[in-house]
């Protein structure tokens, strides 16, 4: 048991001298200290009259009691008797480099785990033990191991803090480079700057929590953006494939009814023919007729026959035929074609603009005209013409980008962010083409 608990020497500790607890009391706020130093520390001239948690710096109205804790009294005799009993395996370890070294070993030098701030001396394991037994030395101070800060100068322990100048000095630094600075002990100076630090990492911690929230709203947009845009893929490819389904099963219908049609248009042109072959056979008959009558030399025949063969000898009896189709197959080539130009243009135009139309205001665009070919600029930089902008006018509108709209660079534009290339404020040109953030501008002055 004792050699668990030596494992967490460090959390028995008193948090003022830093040595393991000696007769342990508990204040208010949960944290403990030695007796002697809890009361020490309060009755110091820096903090007489306020009473605060050296630790967590909460501070109490009044003086608060202070509880003997009766649990951790028996856990620190359990784990000075542990630590009695392992000194000399913990004394074995040999200080390494960079570490501190025990001022007093011969021979072998052997880690420090102490320093003392009185004796300014690093102390292992082994020579540590007289500053908890010699009552003398009990009253030092003792931290963790450490290189002691001393005064280059003075050759003094630097415990002293000058705010005018910003750097810790020693007691003897107060009495000439330092005379008449702003000063104050190292401990008060630190509990200063402790608590704006730790305001600070308060601070970052909350900036920390919002970010973190920041980038959970920024996981679940992305997420939610991605799950759209599958859904916009799911439902293109069930409209399209309906689409596909549509025009296949209307241009089964469109050429069907073309061949009906057809039939139907044949078969009354055929009528029609047979019914003309037979008109003129019958005329050609009638010819004959009157060719037999106009070559007879008996005057008598000629004139008794004359009334019979005048009066069936006409082609008023017969009507004037022609082929009317019901329809023009013309007609249904262009609507079909009207058709395929409606759909390019929406894909083109129309559906091409919903993806373009977030990054106009910050993309740039190729503008590909003759003589001037792959001529960069953005939106920004560019008008709509009208017709009074042809005669001298200023246009002030906003648009977006399509096929046949007339274009220059704005007046206000002295140097465009791509240059000029041979366009220049004179320069109108029609839009020829719009495929993606691609746009093609004729500039027939440039032509060549």
């Amino acid at each position: 048991m004792a050699e668990a608990i030596l494992g967490d020497h460090d959390q028995y500790s008193c948090s003022i001298c830093l040595d393991l607890l000696n007769d342990p009391v508990t204040i208010p706020c949960g944290h403990s200290y030695c007796t002697s130093c809890i009361n020490e520390c309060w009755n110091t001239k820096e903090h007489k009259g306020t009473y605060k948690c050296p630790q967590c710096r909460h501070a109490f109205n009044s003086k608060p009691p202070l509880n003997r804790n009766t649990i951790l009294a028996e856990i620190m005799e359990k784990l000075r008797l542990g630590t009695k009993l392992h000194v000399s395996e913990a004394a074995q370890s040999l200080a390494g480099p960079g570490e501190i070294a025990c001022d007093f070993c011969a021979g072998e030098v052997f880690k420090a785990v102490k320093s003392c701030l009185e004796c300014r001396a690093s102390y292992c394991e082994t020579h540590v033990h007289p500053h908890y037994n010699v009552p003398a030395l009990k009253k030092h101070k003792l931290v963790k191991a450490t290189v002691m800060p001393i005064c280059s100068k003075h050759d003094k322990l630097l415990e002293v803090y000058c705010r005018t100048d910003q750097v810790c000095v020693c007691m003897h630094c107060l009495m000439d480079d330092h005379k008449g600075h702003d000063t104050v002990p190292s401990t008060t100076e630190r509990d200063e700057k402790q608590m704006k630090l730790a305001d600070n990492q308060t601070k970052v911690k909350q900036t920390i929590q919002a970010k973190e929230k920041d980038l959970q709203k920024m996981k679940m947009d992305i997420a939610s953006h991605s799950d759209s845009a599958k859904e916009a893929v799911k439902n293109s490819t069930r409209v399209f494939t309906e689409l596909a389904k549509f025009i296949e099963k209307r241009s089964t219908e469109v050429i069907g009814k073309i061949k009906a049609q057809e039939k139907a248009d044949l078969d009354q042109g055929a009528k029609l023919q047979e019914k003309l072959k037979g008109e003129i056979t019958e005329l050609k008959k009638r010819e004959g007729v009157l060719e037999t009558l106009l070559q007879t030399d008996d005057n008598i025949h000629f004139l008794q026959n004359y009334e019979t063969v005048s009066s069936s000898s006409g082609s008023n009896g017969f009507q004037s035929h022609s082929f009317k189709p019901c329809c023009s197959y013309t007609d249904v080539s262009k609507l079909v074609c009207e058709l395929k130009e409606r759909l390019e243009t929406v894909f083109n135009q129309e559906i091409n603009e919903t993806f373009r139309k977030d990054i106009y205001s910050d993309e740039s665009l190729v503008v590909d005209s003759p003589g001037s070919a792959c001529w960069k600029g953005i939106p920004s930089e560019m008008e709509p013409v009208t017709d009074d902008d042809e005669c001298g006018g200023s246009s002030t509108l906003t648009f977006n980008i399509k096929i046949g709209d007339k274009v220059y660079v704005k007046p206000s534009v002295k140097t465009p962010k791509y240059l000029w290339g041979s366009v220049n404020h004179k320069s109108i040109g029609t839009v020829i083409n719009v495929q993606g953030e691609t746009v093609t501008v004729d500039f027939p002055e440039q032509e060549g």
